[in-house]
């Protein structure tokens, strides 16, 4: 790919050009994983140390209770891996109903019960066993020493601490772990995370079987337990993650990959079949027009994923139906290029998150993905071990005719998810963003820019974004060209101009393949909405 390394946009960041990097949204994690690599280690080890940083250092977006998703190349072929964890098996309609009335529509979301079984942990020793050089133990080292030595918190972590605070203080657990200082956290006040340290040690001493056989698992039943909740031993040692065939589709001469429902990575390969049939390179990069058609696209991917998507094996259509190639034609043909559309689901049967990504001079590539869904969580953290809890049970739905219907041992609908682009069965680029479901909406947003316009990673990364919410409501970011929200407003969007970029647009990690991993290397981008890091050596 010949890029354009103009980069017309705010950021004055450049990318960076190495054989071996990490690009992550935290430097300290960002180098924790360079000291991996450095110690002989591959990208996979460099992963899961990065990965375990980050519940320390952005525990508003993930933790030790979190969820994972991965999607690597080897050197020869990709894989995936779904971390995500299922419910308790006592959950039920008449479970939450009994609890929360019959009118509820889903799961709470916070507190106890909305807390499904984490898989991010199991996910890490799946990766490390199948794919990893080092010791385990090894890898979790970095995250210990920084657990009981300590941070100083970045002003975009203490902004979400601070908002997250009056909504979650109140929840067990909460306050004895992220309020030591008897209130959030200022900018530069020192964060030590001994009860994670005391955890991140057993995990490593026994390779996570702590967590889901051990004393960590005890724990936790315990602590669901005392404040009503239905998690139990059982529960966690009947997990295991799963490994999956990525999903994919084609667009511009490259191969788009993300990973099967129970996430949402379907929408952005449903999005891209929808655009691939207009020419968007004809029209200006920034333009209403292209703006236009792109976020027509995306609305229509989300009416049918929101109507369709589940656990797999609960779907009433196939994901090969929802990516049909003349089932997409027959969407794309519903868009008007001059009007504003809120779209239905189609029928396919008649045709806070944190991403990370590694790669090594090997050719190995990560693309990782690690969440505990809304800004920490469900609020519950069992206090002797740290285990801040995800709320990934919101996602059910207590409707009998919902295919995302609550079931024992079944896994909710995932907003989280890592990307990869391949070209001719060789790998391109690792990739993700963050941010509910902006994730697939960024997915799209920027491999547009890469593919159709070559603009290189990191003015991809560093472009104005727009998020569909919902109908015809769209937000947009501040720096978007002003002509552009006017013309996007003529055509009928319902837009907000948003200031508050990290909580609405996502960020982004980016590394693209330049060429023969131990010559030429990679080019890394990282989002400046996160105060994202890429380094390399």
């Amino acid at each position: 790919m010949n890029f354009d390394f103009n980069n017309p946009y705010l950021s004055t960041r450049i990318p960076i050009f190495a054989r071996n990097v990490v690009s992550t949204s935290h430097p300290l994690a960002s180098q924790a994983g360079l000291r991996i690599l450095q110690q002989g280690g591959n990208a996979v080890d460099a992963a899961i140390a990065t990965a375990a940083v980050m519940t320390l250092v952005e525990p508003v977006s993930n933790g030790l209770g979190s969820d994972a998703f991965c999607i690597l190349w080897d050197g020869k072929e990709l894989h995936g891996l779904n971390a995500s964890g299922p419910a308790p098996k006592a959950w039920t309609p008449e479970y939450f109903k009994a609890k929360y009335g019959a009118d509820a529509a889903t799961p709470p979301m916070r507190g106890i019960d909305s807390v499904t079984v984490p898989g991010a942990v199991r996910g890490w020793v799946a990766m490390s066993d199948r794919f990893g050089k080092l010791p385990f133990a090894d890898l979790l080292a970095p995250a210990i020493d920084i657990a009981e030595r300590g941070y100083l918190v970045p002003p975009v972590v203490q902004g979400k601490w601070a908002a997250a605070t009056p909504l979650l203080g109140s929840q067990p657990g909460f306050a004895q772990n992220f309020l030591p200082w008897g209130r959030a956290p200022e900018v530069g006040d020192l964060f030590r995370f001994t009860a994670a340290a005391r955890a991140l040690k057993a995990i490593a001493r026994t390779k996570g079987e702590a967590y889901y056989n051990g004393e960590i698992a005890e724990a936790l039943a315990r602590f669901s337990a005392e404040h009503g909740g239905a998690l139990t031993v059982a529960d966690l040692a009947a997990y295991q993650p799963e490994w999956v065939k990525p999903i994919s589709r084609d667009y511009r001469g490259h191969t788009l990959h993300e990973i099967p429902p129970n996430g949402q990575g379907i929408a952005a390969l449903i999005a891209l079949g929808i655009l691939e049939k207009f020419d968007i390179a004809s029209l200006p990069v920034d333009s209403v027009q292209s703006q236009h058609l792109q976020i027509e696209a995306m609305k229509l991917a989300f009416a049918d994923v929101y109507r369709y998507v589940s656990e797999r094996k609960t779907m009433e259509v196939t994901t090969e139906q929802m990516l049909d190639d003349a089932y997409l034609a027959s969407r794309a043909r519903l868009i008007d290029v001059k009007k504003a559309q809120d779209f239905k689901a189609g029928n396919p049967v008649k045709g806070g998150t944190i991403y990370l990504t590694a790669a090594d001079e090997s050719g190995m590539m990560v693309s990782f993905i690690q969440s505990n869904y809304m800004g920490f969580g469900s609020g519950c953290v069992e206090p002797e071990y740290g285990i801040s809890l995800q709320n990934r049970g919101h996602g059910f739905s207590l409707k009998a005719e919902s295919p995302n219907v609550v079931a024992p041992g079944k896994r909710p609908f995932h907003t989280i998810i890592p990307a990869f682009l391949t070209k001719d069965g060789q790998p391109v680029m690792s990739f993700g963003v963050m941010g509910g479901n902006m994730q697939p909406q960024g997915h799209m947003q920027t491999l547009v820019r890469m593919l159709d316009y070559k603009q290189n990673p990191q003015a991809a990364c560093d472009a104005p974004r727009w998020r569909f919410n919902a109908g015809l409501e769209i937000n947009v970011e501040a720096a978007m060209n002003a002509s552009t929200v006017q013309g996007l407003r003529d055509r009928g969007h319902h837009l907000e101009v948003i200031n508050d970029s990290y909580q609405d647009f996502g960020a982004g990690q980016f590394i693209w393949r330049a060429g023969e991993p131990s010559v030429e290397g990679y080019v890394a981008a990282s989002d400046p909405r996160r105060d994202g890091v890429a380094a390399g050596y």
